[in-house]
């Protein structure tokens, strides 16, 4: 059957089956223009571990919607930094994914777009229904799209994607939430944002879901990141097939080939002890370049043998209530709480708790955003607030001091100098 009309397999019910099993589900961040190159990449990653999700990244014309200057980097054999989903006949497209998706080898589009309805129809057109993002997540940290207009297309977009369960799919959305600004952001609203992005998405329709979370720069609070998010999960998609996805560290990335690898491995390990169902990896050339297919290979094997190696049979979500009542979960419960109180329309109370600073990003520049927030790493490594903002958080939240600018390159930095020199224990101050 030609890959336009095929049923594409349910991605939830993959990675369901593979953690039953005690699989982690590895996936890499992989996209190019050539559809032959694309298609080798689908179908080296395919075989590169017992459980892989295909990636098709698309390029950043198409993800702010410029198609023209994406058809004209083809016309001129321009390479671009992922694959231009709109820009191709549906029939190229298809022939990427012709024999290389199947129930062993689910695809998932990843775009970066805070307007993604046109990449959303094109990926619906060959069969595809994964995606991720979110109406935060793919507006703050990228550019200057209003937060009014994100949240409009993101509520049309979830609600396309929703619509393909009319047709005996099960649409899967991933909440970018967990991700924000990649590092230094305090997991508490890391945790708030992927959680209430994740019941946006709900509200909207869609019954498979999966809520991400960034490695940071203390395994103990990560692992305390991950226990609230599944908590948080429960509480707020009780009817919903969800799922948690780590993603390997998003920051200043090592720069050694030892000092890559230790920190992928140790992202894998922090999967399989917190019950997070799938990683997103990074390869030894995140430092400098963008990978080539055989280092995506290569990262995927290495995560997924460090999974296998760390055995642990994660907790039910009812046996985890300890360790969710954390300092963790009683900040991102604060936030969810604060805004849920906005307003009964979850798009207008993100609306209305970003424009009164109760949702603050530190760091972060949109026009949107309070900018009153500020983040600090401690002297036990943990990502602490400095300060607050207008934040619901004085009386949950642990403090530190406001970095200096030599503090904020150190911080930047932290993950990559301890991983690289692993003997120098280094903490911004």
């Amino acid at each position: 059957m030609n890959a336009l009309h095929r049923r594409p397999p349910s991605f939830g019910r993959f990675v369901a089956e593979a953690q039953a099993r005690g699989a982690l589900v590895v996936q890499p961040r992989m996209g190019f223009s050539d559809p032959a190159l694309m298609r080798a990449g689908l179908l080296a990653t395919k075989g590169a571990a017992d459980a892989v999700v295909g990636t098709v990244t698309i390029d950043s014309y198409t993800r702010v919607g410029d198609e023209p200057s994406a058809v004209r980097a083809l016309h001129d054999r321009v390479p671009l930094n992922g694959f231009p989903i709109t820009s191709y006949s549906p029939h190229t497209a298809a022939w990427v994914l012709d024999g290389v998706r199947d129930a062993t080898f689910p695809v998932q589009v990843r775009h970066g777009s805070a307007r993604p309805q046109g990449i959303v129809a094109a990926l619906a057109r060959l069969g595809l229904d994964a995606t991720e993002g979110g109406p935060v997540s793919y507006c703050l940290p990228y550019g200057r799209t209003p937060l009014l207009d994100s949240v409009r297309n993101w509520q049309e977009s979830c609600e396309a994607l929703a619509a393909l369960r009319a047709t005996g799919a099960e649409p899967h959305l991933e909440t970018f939430g967990g991700c924000m600004l990649g590092q230094l952001c305090p997991p508490g609203l890391l945790v708030a944002i992927s959680a209430l992005e994740a019941l946006f998405f709900h509200r909207a329709g869609l019954r498979s879901i999966s809520l991400s979370y960034a490695q940071q720069t203390s395994p103990a609070q990560d692992r305390e990141a991950v226990h609230a998010m599944r908590r948080l999960a429960g509480e707020l998609l009780p009817d919903t097939d969800w799922h948690i996805v780590l993603y390997t560290y998003m920051g200043l990335y090592p720069s050694t080939r030892r000092g890559a690898l230790d920190l992928l491995e140790r992202s894998a390990e922090l999967a399989v002890e917190t019950g997070a169902a799938r990683l997103i990896v990074k390869t030894t050339a995140e430092s400098n370049r963008i990978p080539t297919v055989a280092e995506n290979v290569e990262a995927l094997r290495v995560a997924s043998r460090a999974a296998a190696r760390h055995v642990a049979a994660p907790a039910p979500l009812a046996d985890v209530a300890d360790v969710a009542d954390n300092p963790v979960y009683a900040e991102a419960r604060a936030l969810v709480d604060a805004v849920l109180e906005q307003d009964a329309d979850l798009g207008r109370a993100l609306l209305k708790a970003f424009a009164r600073g109760l949702l603050d990003v530190p760091y972060c520049l949109h026009p949107d955003n309070a900018g009153r927030t500020r983040s600090a790493i401690d002297r036990d490594g943990r990502l602490v607030w400095s300060e607050i903002g207008a934040m619901p958080l004085g009386h949950v939240s642990r403090r530190g001091r406001r970095l200096t600018a030599a503090g904020l390159y150190d911080a930047l930095s932290f993950v990559q100098r301890r991983h690289d020199t692993p003997q120098t224990q280094e903490v911004a101050a």
